[in-house]
This record gives C-alpha cells, structure tokens and sequence, in this order.
C-alpha cells in the first residue's frame, strides 16, 4: 500500500469534517468583495444535497459533468458532489468561444452543464449542435425566468443523505482538457488518488498546517487552483480563501483582509503586481510564501520579494503531470530563476531524443517517472495514442526542455514546440527571451520562429515596454548581439501593447505565429 492507499475525494472530506466539522473551509469573496463562508460540516451538508440533484437528474458513476463557471463556491461544491457519486468534473474555461465548447461538450459526452446566466447564451446558439448534453442547471441565478435550473433552489430542495455509491481511488473524478495550439484539446483524465496524492506532495513541500489560508485567486478550471491550492487545504485540515477574480491593484489588500497565509501565482500576475502604482502598505499582509511557475526574470523576482516581503518559489509541473515534480526547496537554497529540484515522490530526468540521459548542463527533454493515475495522470481520453506517446515504461514525456546546472538544479529551457531552428542551429525562445527582458526599457517580451526560405526559421521577437519607456528596434537588436551568439540574435523585433494570453497568463504563441505568417504572405 501506498500513503493514498484506497482513499477517495469522498473518505478525505469525510475525515476533514470529523476532525474539524464547525472550522472554515471555505471563505469567498465575490466580484463586489460580498463574503460567503462554509465551514467543513457546511461545506460537506452542500456537497451531500448536491449528489442527490446529480442522482435525481440520472447522473452516474462514470458521467462527464461540465461544469462552465468563474471561481465561486457552487465550482468546488460541484467537483466534490461529483466525486461523491463517481461522476466525472469537466470544468472549462468561461472565457471559451461557442465553437471551443461545442468540441468540449461533445468530445466529453457530458450530460450535465452547469453554467451562470452571463454564459447561456453562447451554449443556446449551439444547442442543436450537442446531442448528448440533456439538461444545463445555472449557478448563482435569483431571476424567475429559468427558476427551475436554479442550482441553489434545487440544493436547497434536497436532502443532505450521503449517497452510497462504491468508488475507488483510481476512477477518475475529473477531466482537465489542455489547451490546444496545433490540434484539439485533450482530455487529461484525473483520479481521486491523483487529488489525493498531489495535497499530499504540496503541502509537505511548503509545510502547511490546520492554520494555513490558501489565497486562491486563479481560476479553479485550471489544475494549479485545483491540485496545488484546494487539495494541500483539505488535505492538512486547513482552509480555502477563495477569489472571484484576480485582481493585480488589490492582491495583497485582498490577501490581508482574508487572512491568507500562502499562495500562488504565475508570471504575468507577478508582473502585473509590479506594475501597479506601489503601495507600502501592501507589505502589512499574512502570506510567507507564494510559489509560481513560468518565467520572471531575475531583477522582477527581487523587486517582488523586497517590496512586499515574502518568499517566492518557483516550481514546474503540468496538468499530465498531477502534483509538482521539481520546485525550489524550502528549507534550502532558493534559485528561482530555476525550476529547482526534484520534489517528495517524484523522480526526473533530462534525456536526449533517444531517451538516454544528457550531462549537466547540456540541453534534452523533462521526463518525469510515477504511477499512472496515481501519481501521474491516468492517460487522455479517448486518444489512446497519445497516451502512449506520453506514458512510456513508467515516465511521463513532458514535451519540456531543460537542463541541470552544476548545482543541481533544473533550469527551464523552453517547450519542445518552442524550439526555433535556424541555418541548422537550435535556438531556444527563453533564452532570447531572457536577454530582451533584462533590458531596463522592457516590461515583457515573446520569440518565436518564422518561415524563411534561406535559414529554415527566422527570430521575430514580441516586446512590450515598460510604460514611458521608449527604445527602437536597432538599439535592442544591438543590446542582443553584446549577448547572444550571433545565431541567436532577432532578425526583427515588433513592438506591442499586449500579447494573447490564456487564462493563467500564458502566452499564446501559436496566435503570434499565426499573425506573423499573414503578415509575411
């Protein structure tokens, strides 16, 4: 037996709420900063009527729920109501087209939408497109026109029995589609033993207590909220404090007036902090430690922590990848322009092209070794070649590049997809990247390869300027040529405003791409 053993969503919760029945779970604070709060034996009554809903409208073990929704309670209290009965959450996007959701829906088979009334439409202009979805229930909706899809009303209505439905702690309890670039989304299939085993992992890796607060305010669709802040909360007993939206003016006002303890971030929110109007205050606030992941670079990262006087770790994993295999350690020493090292249960590798392990400090692909559905990710669904692809002998193939340092530490080099190749020469984009952004004039900068019939690609870099700043294209390619080697120097830079991001802050590259190419037709 392993530390999860046979537990599942349901048994964790159930022990929480023995433990501390009348303690806070879950503090919400809405776009209009109302505050909603559940404690365990409140949050467990909501989760227990809600299973019957599912069971009264035909929901079973094995059913996809979508669940379409901003960050509120009705998401978690619909993720465990889920689990509850062993159906299987498929949170989405609310930002999603029409057109993105009809391949969700029907690609998942989902019975079940829950959605606001701010989003109906876009699912009842597509409404004869989706032939399996039966029935969409609306979340936080007070109106009387669709009375009788109020969730609240329906929750209210039941009875708070637990359902008796056998489970396992390797059946999936939910679906996380990846976002597509070059093809569809897949479909990441996550077991209750996946949940399970990434609180463990977390809250080990950042010691988190009954205590703790977990300031979460990136969206719960995604599997950072979900895997890294929920889960390490229910798992030690500790509480949830719940955003609506992200907000870089109010982060740490937000933070102090929730009594957060911790918390998590990604690059582009770090920087957006940054850029605010700099408030000392901000410093009075609960929160030792905010972990992140992608790329900030190194004069931002003490910037951040000196202004507002907390630790930063960076760390690295995916949604594949379940909990976080390589962070920087707590209680060593902290390189956050690495990825940091190996984590509690995980082992990681850098390999070459043939699988074999590279030196340190050459370049090759993260790989990283556990137990599908338990550790790792149970597989994709309905893509059993993927799966393959990803899962060999044990080790998931991450599709990341990065290298070891003589220190011991993992440093990001750029995604696979991301490699530029130019007159027979590899070019990673970070690292082009890393060099633009160190220049005092650039708040952010994106690189990426353009057709060009002589060197295979050509570097076009993406820049967006500090504001007041101003600097031309010569001058920057310059700064670059003192810095890189010839081969890796930008043969333009375009200057922007903003870059297409997904929810999380990521940028889009293959949309720049995709402009680029027009543009060079």
């Amino acid at each position: 037996m392993d530390i999860i053993g046979n537990k599942t969503l349901k048994d964790l919760l159930n022990e929480k709420v023995r433990m501390y029945r009348n303690k806070t779970f879950l503090l919400f604070e809405d776009k209009e900063e109302s505050r909603f709060e559940l404690t365990y034996g409140q949050f467990a009554s909501q989760v227990n009527r809600l299973s019957q809903v599912f069971l009264n409208f035909g929901i079973k073990k094995g059913t996809h729920v979508t669940l379409h929704l901003p960050n509120n309670m009705e998401f978690i209290i619909s993720w465990f109501a889920l689990a509850n009965i062993g159906a299987i959450m498929v949170p989405t996007n609310v930002l999603s087209t029409s057109d993105e959701m009809e391949y969700v829906l029907n690609h998942s088979e989902s019975l079940l939408l829950i959605t606001e009334e701010e989003y109906l439409e876009k699912f009842t202009r597509i409404r004869d497109q989706l032939p399996y979805l039966q029935r969409i229930l609306l979340a936080r909706y007070d109106g009387e026109e669709y009375k009788d899809l109020n969730l609240s009303r329906l929750i209210a209505a039941a009875n708070e029995e637990e359902p008796n439905i056998p489970l396992d702690s390797e059946d999936v309890a939910a679906m996380l589609y990846t976002s597509g670039t070059t093809s569809k989304p897949k479909g990441v299939l996550i077991t209750h033993a996946n949940y399970i085993f990434t609180g463990e992992v977390m809250s080990k890796s950042i010691r988190l207590g009954p205590d703790d607060r977990q300031f979460l305010v990136l969206p719960l669709f995604h599997g950072n909220a979900q895997y890294y802040s929920t889960m390490s909360a229910l798992d030690v007993g500790a509480s949830v404090a719940l955003t609506e939206r992200f907000s870089a003016s109010r982060y740490f006002k937000q933070a102090k007036r929730l009594g957060a303890t911790v918390g998590s971030l990604f690059a582009a929110p770090i920087r957006m902090i940054l850029a605010q109007n700099y408030d000392s205050d901000d410093k009075n606030h609960s929160i030792r430690i905010i972990w992140f992941a992608q790329m900030v670079s190194e004069h931002q990262l003490v910037e951040f922590e000196e202004k507002f006087e907390v630790s930063l770790l960076q760390m690295y994993g995916m949604t594949e990848t379940i909990g976080v295999p390589l962070m920087n350690p707590l209680d060593g020493i902290r390189k956050n322009v690495s990825i940091g090292k190996p984590t509690i249960g995980y082992e990681v590798k850098v390999v070459d092209s043939n699988g074999d392990e590279v030196q340190d400090g050459q370049t090759g692909q993260i790989i990283v070794k556990g137990v599908p559905g338990r550790s790792l990710m149970k597989g994709y669904f309905k893509n059993p070649e993927a799966t393959a692809e990803a899962l060999q002998n044990g080790w998931l193939h991450t599709g990341d590049n990065a290298k070891i340092g003589e220190d011991g530490y993992f440093y990001f080099v750029d995604r696979m997809k991301d490699m530029i190749k130019r007159s027979g020469e590899n070019v990673a984009a970070n690292e082009v990247e890393s060099v633009i952004s160190s220049h005092p004039s650039v708040y952010e900068s994106a690189v990426i390869g353009i057709p060009d019939e002589m060197r295979d690609e050509a570097i076009k870099a993406f820049v967006i300027l500090h504001e007041g700043q101003q600097i031309s294209e010569e001058e920057l390619i310059t700064f670059c040529r003192e810095r890189l080697a010839k081969f890796k120097v930008p043969d333009s830079i375009e200057f922007t405003k903003e870059f297409p991001r997904t929810s999380v802050g990521k940028i889009q590259k293959h949309i720049l791409k995709k402009e680029a190419s027009i543009i060079n037709l």
